[in-house]
């Protein structure tokens, strides 16, 4: 991916003082006076519930911070950082001054202004529908970035969803391969992948899954829309000997045929998009074998969220997951129960593994953050992605958001 084709960073239009950026600084104003974080400014001031040695956000434009937030109130904080308009103060890390903010949302603001929701919010954009022309550009708009880039801070199982770790032993003493070889085999264990079984995975990732099926002596049909994806899964697959076993397709779920003893997919529903879960759930059924399983790892939240954000336009979508939408447990039972004969038969959550993945995966980005930078990854690009990261640390660690293994069955 090019410069050219990253997300502009809008620069916002100047306003008189009296418009909504004084609104906007008195509505942060009371947000932060609610939670143990403060808010420096240039001169020395400070505001905030958080004590003076607590967490501390730096604003260094505030003008420019509150012409963003008023522009755009669910996308310009992101922006804002991303511009460098407010940090991380020395000795505070992001994700933890943003949990307190997240374990409140819903709550922040006063009833009366979140009934105006409608008003500030922002309709999906029609161009990133998840057609099967409109999936392909949403998925290497950002999976196709670079294969180093992911490298660089992933383990080397190259594994880009939740890792799941034993809650019996220190988090200290398990290392992410170990972790997320955890996760997959509890994918598999549910899906009674074993040798001879004939198994469908919708969305590659970097081909581990597939690898650790094969290796069970299970025949894998693995797709994905990404080319840089397919590439590398490849050719690990060939280095573990295991081409025989692995099929990587570059195929749109919609576009498969064939019968499978097994359907898995990490992490894929949310780039599914709402009006496509039922194609996405029939999909599944029909190519499921009598007698099969399907299991899908899904990061969710609470219904009520789910149904007050469904359509509306935030950071993540416009920067990070263009077309995507985080479902409900409730709306993928709602989904599968109109449309399909497959009920949900188990559900394994585990949203706090999620934010100490992220946690990693976010240092790990950071210190390696000199072999990366260059070209199109410039100093916007990470602070846009070292946002994204802390945003989802603390919004699993708050139980904002969850991620689970669901597994179905039809009746």
């Amino acid at each position: 991916m090019t410069s050219e084709t990253l997300p502009r960073l809008e620069i916002p239009t100047p306003r008189p003082p009296f418009t909504r950026g004084a609104v906007a600084r008195a509505l942060i104003h009371r947000i932060v006076a609610g939670v143990p974080v403060r808010l420096r400014y240039p001169d020395g001031s400070s505001v905030g519930g958080g004590s003076a040695d607590g967490p501390t956000l730096e604003v260094v434009r505030p003008a420019a911070l509150f012409r963003r937030v008023e522009q755009h109130p669910k996308i310009g904080l992101g922006e804002a950082y991303m511009a460098g308009d407010w940090h991380a103060a020395h000795g505070t890390d992001l994700a933890q001054a943003l949990l307190p903010f997240a374990a409140r949302m819903g709550r922040l603001l006063p009833k009366p202004l979140l009934s105006l929701r409608r008003i500030v919010d922002r309709a999906l954009p029609a161009g990133t529908r998840n057609t099967l022309v409109g999936s392909r550009a949403n998925i290497e708009a950002h999976y196709d970035l670079s294969n180093d880039l992911f490298a660089a801070f992933l383990d080397p199982t190259m594994s880009y969803s939740s890792a799941l770790f034993d809650h019996s032993r220190p988090l200290a003493d398990q290392d992410l391969v170990e972790a997320q070889h955890r996760k997959i085999d509890a994918i598999l264990d549910s899906a009674g992948v074993a040798s001879g079984s004939r198994v469908l995975e919708i969305g590659t990732g970097w081909g581990e899954l597939a690898l650790r099926a094969a290796a069970r002596g299970a025949d894998v049909l693995s797709i994905t829309l990404s080319r840089e994806q397919q590439a590398l899964a490849r050719e690990r697959i060939a280095a573990a000997g295991l081409s025989d076993r692995v099929e990587v397709r570059l195929q749109d779920y919609r576009e498969v045929t064939g019968e499978f003893d097994a359907v898995v997919s990490v992490e894929m529903i949310e780039a599914v998009g709402e009006e496509y879960w039922p194609t996405y759930f029939s999909a599944i059924d029909s190519l499921l074998a009598p007698g099969g399983t399907a299991v899908v790892q899904a990061i969710l939240m609470g219904h009520d969220r789910y149904l007050a954000t469904r359509n509306s336009y935030g950071w993540i979508q416009k920067y990070i997951f263009p077309g995507g939408l985080i479902p409900s447990l409730d709306a993928i039972s709602e989904v599968t129960g109109r449309h399909t004969d497959l009920r949900v038969r188990g559900v394994l959550a585990f949203g706090g593994d999620y934010a100490e993945t992220l946690r990693r995966w976010r240092m790990t980005f950071l210190e390696a953050w000199p072999r990366i930078e260059g070209g199109s990854f410039d100093e916007t690009f990470k602070r846009m992605w070292e946002f994204y990261l802390a945003y989802c640390e603390a919004g699993f660690a708050s139980g904002y958001l969850d991620v689970a293994q669901v597994t179905m069955r039809r009746d």
